[in-house]
């Protein structure tokens, strides 16, 4: 084995020869051929020359395929044999040492290389979005079947002989009520958040104080928080002015849906942190809570919309969250030209972090 395959490799060794080496080779080697005869034709018989000239066509031929075969044929195999490496999506072992030499051939099978590779990419992607479309048409589906199935069992229910207890009556169409107002909701931040995502609503930006709307939202929560034994901590002080530049009612809109959603899966008896803290420019927003935490392959899709942890949890649909909250917030918080930055440790806690502009005239000196 070992006897057969040294002639292969330097077969190859000598076929890697660029064009120029070739060009000069086959020069060198027909002026000799040419010299040669020259040098032995008046000698020759007529038959004997007759051999001469066509054992000189066979050698020109030969090194004309010989340079076809390793100017061309090469290359061409070249680019099946990457080309099936893309087909098994082997793209660490594509070679791109060719890439910037003058070669026609290397640079077309470098460019088929690049425009395959991006192909497969894009395949990938569009597979990516297929499947969160798939997933995202199934939860939409459950979400809004959800509310309506509760709500028409409930009329259903009265239709087929409690109406006449008003008790009865009175109970069920408050729970078909509740039913309708969770699908309302659902509905709605769908809107909203598509035409976030669009950029069709525009940020009323205002100036207010950053620190009164915290303990507004949190004398909102409190209740909802005192159900499950959570604490609410302002950690700034009632009389501070943090005075910022943003749509007050989208901020609140987003401190409603951080604070709700660490009250909804925190554990009970624990506790809630919200902390304002003013820079040079921009005034820091933290929520942090002592819940269990989040696994860390969950935290990049955190915000996607309908995103369980738990899939098999399900929702409180009787008028609780719509599942959208934390998706609306990101596009919030982003139309300020800001982002949500997020860190969880399972047992002991998430933290959820952001900043807005703070209004002129209230910036610390340098």
């Amino acid at each position: 084995m070992a006897t057969n395959s040294t002639p292969t490799k330097a077969a190859r060794r000598g076929l890697k020869l660029s064009s120029k080496g070739i060009a000069i080779l086959i020069s060198i080697l027909v002026a000799a051929i040419i010299v040669v005869n020259l040098i032995v034709f008046p000698r020759l018989a007529f038959r004997a020359q007759v051999l001469t000239l066509a054992l000189s066509f066979c050698v020109c031929s030969l090194l004309v395929y010989f340079s076809y075969e390793a100017l061309v044929f090469r290359e061409v195999n070249n680019i099946y044999a990457g080309l099936e490496k893309f087909k098994r999506k082997d793209f660490k072992h594509m070679s791109n040492k060719f890439l910037f030499r003058p070669d026609p051939l290397k640079r077309i099978k470098e460019e088929i290389y690049q425009i395959a590779e991006r192909n497969q990419q894009e395949i990938e992607e569009l597979k990516q979005l297929q499947a969160l479309r798939r997933e995202f048409l199934a939860d939409v589906s459950h979400e809004l079947k959800t509310p309506i199935f509760a709500a028409q069992g409930f009329i259903h229910t009265l239709l087929d002989g409690a109406m006449d207890d008003e008790r009865v009556r009175v109970k069920f169409l408050t729970k078909a009520a509740k039913s309708l107002d969770g699908l309302d909701m659902l509905v709605q931040d769908l809107i909203t958040i598509s035409q976030l995502e669009k950029g069709v609503i525009q940020m009323k930006q205002t100036v207010f104080n950053l620190n009164e709307l915290g303990q507004e939202v949190f004398d909102q929560l409190e209740g909802k928080a005192s159900q499950r034994q959570i604490s609410l901590h302002l950690l700034n002080e009632p009389q501070e002015q943090l005075m910022v530049l943003a749509d007050e009612g989208r901020i609140k809109q987003v401190l409603i849906n951080l604070i709700d959603n660490a009250v909804k899966y925190g554990l009970e008896g624990g506790n809630i942190w919200l902390s304002l803290r003013e820079g040079k420019k921009k005034t820091t927003i933290t929520v942090r809570d002592d819940g269990p935490g989040i696994p860390s392959e969950h935290l990049n899709r955190i915000f996607e919309r309908f995103y369980r942890i738990d899939k098999s949890r399900t929702r409180d649909t009787s008028g609780g969250g719509s599942g959208l909250g934390l998706a609306i917030s990101k596009h919030i918080v982003e139309a300020h030209r800001s982002a949500i930055a997020i860190s969880s440790e399972v047992g002991k806690g998430t933290t959820l972090r952001f900043k807005l502009f703070k209004a002129k005239g209230s910036a610390l000196p340098d």
